[in-house]
């Protein structure tokens, strides 16, 4: 019975494996290959291997989509909503788990229930609480809205984690005449460092791949950030058919996500589990 059930853990160990290369490892090796050819070895036959690599089709992409600016909006948009929004989390979600006032659960409730609200609901008065504020078509405009739109998930799952730090830290920190500002930054900032950098790290993410709220509050082409652009890419292709300097701008803005990825795996398996055993 045991050796039955090692079989069956090994073979949908095997198909998940199987999943994961087909539907993330091949496209991306794909792209990689057709970014890296011609457009007539490319109509020619998509499946064959570069006879020769065109680097300079990632030269042309960088150019033709003007990706530079396309990144430079995006650091800007990201980097300020990032370090805001992951603020006042962590600020919200100590309040919500460490502090005692009336109305604490009631609050809570109304984040429960904004889980089983669609967001999509919100788009139209939204947008006009951004015309009538003249946030539109701003990079400003979209950091104060993904600021203050804190997502639910991340403050249920670092509030999870702060729910089990001691609290005899506190009333210690307390007692030695701490001030509630200094036991925040000096005491739960520090402790709360695995949970903080996972909810940066998947944050930063989202809003990196955030495409809806760019497209529809931004009309000026230089204030694109890097999904727009690629999505503007995308529909000239239906005129000029240039796939593989597409590709090529694919690649590119893959890049970002990958660096973060390489250099945080570790810190995101571990937060992520914690974080979980935690909530």
């Amino acid at each position: 019975m045991l050796e039955r059930k090692r079989t069956l853990a090994d073979l949908l160990w095997r198909l998940l494996l199987l999943g994961w290369a087909l539907t993330i490892v091949f496209p991306v090796v794909w792209i990689i290959f057709q970014s890296l050819r011609t457009n007539a070895d490319f109509f020619q036959d998509v499946w064959a291997l570069p006879t020769a690599l065109k680097w300079s089709n990632y030269e042309k992409a960088w150019d033709s989509y003007k990706l530079g600016k396309s990144l430079l909006n995006t650091l800007y948009y990201v980097g300020v909503s990032l370090a805001l929004g992951t603020f006042l989390i962590v600020l919200n979600a100590y309040a919500l788990t460490r502090m005692r006032f009336k109305s604490r659960k009631f609050v809570w409730s109304l984040i429960m229930l904004s889980l089983f609200l669609p967001g999509i609901n919100a788009l139209v008065p939204q947008f006009v609480l951004m015309r009538d504020m003249h946030l539109t078509n701003s990079l400003t405009g979209l950091i104060i809205l993904d600021t203050f739109g804190e997502n639910v998930f991340f403050l249920m799952l670092l509030g999870g984690f702060l729910s089990t730090l001691p609290k005899e830290l506190e009333e210690s920190a307390f007692m030695d005449g701490a001030s509630l500002f200094q036991v925040f930054l000096r005491i739960i900032v520090p402790l709360s460092t695995p949970g903080i950098v996972t909810v940066a790290i998947f944050k930063f993410l989202g809003l990196y791949n955030n495409f809806l709220g760019p497209f529809i509050y931004l009309s000026d082409e230089t204030k694109y950030t890097i999904g727009v652009s690629m999505y503007q890419a995308n529909q000239k292709m239906q005129y000029s058919s240039d796939w593989v300097t597409l590709f090529a701008g694919v690649i590119i803005t893959m890049i970002p996500t990958v660096i973060l990825y390489i250099l945080f795996q570790r810190r995101i398996m571990e937060g992520a589990t914690l974080g979980a055993m935690k909530g």
